[in-house]
């Protein structure tokens, strides 16, 4: 029988400690307190951009600004990043996702790919794939033998790897059906279901889709409707928050600036803070995750009454048409919307419209 005692009062002891203090794993008492001081500056950093009148706009020019306009779609994916905000509604049986899907239809050239290489860097937890080297259990999970037991083991996919941030997806319409089939659960509920040899469980894939594709004709066909040109199922279709058209149309004017940016961006004594955004890369991954973690917005009557509003005059439009435009999950991404706009501002509320400001004339 061996036994052991720890002697406090020897030398080995006193170099224990020593060792210990002078260790890279040991946070001492003073470095506790600077790390505690670095996010106290950290947290003030965030508040004060926060206050700034002018951070929404000021955000939309700091994502991706070496691509050319499309504000509006950069508004979309900005809001994608904040993303809503997750509820448990009843006897919290009922789960109500707060991330927003994003889908960008065009014609090949109008940097597509390129804003979703650019998200996937500074989404907290960003997974970047292509739809036509994607597979099912590529983009869900998928059954592989242990090589040390030879036990079976579930190896995670894209989607359940980028859950808590983006999953963006390129060259969408190359996808098979069966592939496409596997994200109605996961852009919904939130969940990738398996049951394969033996293993049955149900991860969690609350994760954000970014895909992009081209029409199915290559190009956009004007003389088709929207959902012709997309050619993809509505049942997928209708899961998708946000639809942006990207169209590469002739014009003089704009054909001539768009030439004039690209130029400069190669040009070698091309001024950099022409093509840099008002926020860095780093500050802005920062502020995102920042208020995804501690800005939890809640809808105010106001914003309730705007967004009923405008949900029946969606509803009418369709009526008007004989065709529907709006159904209950376009509530649902209104809502969304606007709450990831709030926490832009990391307000606690969802405020309805701002009064109508008088004339200077008239003050």
């Amino acid at each position: 029988m061996i036994h052991f005692q720890k002697n406090t009062g020897s030398r080995f002891a006193a170099e224990d400690a020593r060792a210990e203090k002078e260790s890279e794993f040991h946070t001492a008492v003073e470095e506790r307190a600077d790390l505690a001081e670095q996010i106290d500056e950290e947290e003030a950093e965030m508040q004060e951009m926060a206050r700034d009148p002018e951070i929404y706009p000021k955000l939309v020019q700091s994502l991706a600004p070496s691509i050319y306009e499309l504000e509006d779609v950069k508004k979309g994916i900005l809001c994608q990043l904040f993303g809503g905000t997750n509820k448990k509604l009843g006897d919290a049986m009922v789960q109500c996702r707060g991330e927003l899907n994003v889908i960008l239809v065009g014609d090949p050239g109008t940097a597509k790919s390129q804003l979703l290489n650019y998200v996937h860097k500074i989404a907290p937890r960003g997974i970047y794939t292509s739809g036509q080297g994607s597979s099912a259990v590529g983009l869900t999970a998928y059954v592989t033998t242990d090589p040390d037991t030879g036990e079976k083991v579930l190896e995670s996919g894209a989607l359940v790897l980028s859950d808590r941030g983006v999953c963006c997806i390129d060259e969408f319409d190359k996808m098979s059906d069966i592939t496409r089939a596997v994200l109605h659960e996961a852009m919904e509920q939130q969940t990738v279901s398996v049951a394969k040899a033996g293993i049955i469980c149900s991860l969690n894939a609350r994760t954000s889709v970014l895909a992009a594709a081209n029409p199915i004709e290559s190009r956009y066909n004007p003389r088709k409707s929207v959902v012709e040109n997309i050619n993809l199922p509505p049942t997928l279709l209708s899961r998708f928050d946000l639809i942006y058209l990207c169209l590469d149309k002739a014009d003089e004017q704009s054909d001539a600036r768009l030439a004039t940016h690209l130029v400069s961006l190669y040009f070698k004594d091309n001024n950099k803070d022409k093509i840099k955004g008002h926020f860095a890369v780093k500050q802005l991954t920062k502020y995102v995750s920042y208020a995804r973690k501690n800005c939890h917005p809640r809808l105010t009557a106001p914003a309730k009454e705007r967004l009923i509003e405008h949900y029946v005059e969606m509803r009418q439009l369709g009526e008007r048409n004989k065709t529907i435009t709006a159904t209950p999950r376009q509530l649902e991404s209104l809502i969304r919307l606007a709450e990831a706009n709030a926490r832009m501002r990391l307000s606690p509320d969802v405020t309805g419209p701002r009064p109508p400001q008088p004339p200077p004339w008239a003050l």
